[in-house]
């Protein structure tokens, strides 16, 4: 699967900053654009990890995957 990556100078910080626009919550940012990318690499897969839920007990936990 593969995901949109925003990366764009931020006037600011006088960093680069790198969002995953479909991905709420999903960003990072880097001294320069390659360190921008690289750290957007290693945010998109912690934003995939799973979390610890407490279910309540008529509750279901599924997978699902897209195709």
């Amino acid at each position: 699967m593969t995901f949109r990556l925003l990366v764009e100078p931020d006037a600011d910080t006088g960093r680069w900053s790198a969002i995953f626009p479909e991905l709420p919550g999903c960003a990072t940012a880097g001294d320069t654009e390659a360190e921008a990318i690289t750290n957007a690499q290693e945010a998109l897969a912690l934003w995939f990890e799973p979390v610890t839920l407490t279910l309540e007990p008529n509750a279901k936990l599924l997978e699902l995957s897209l195709p």
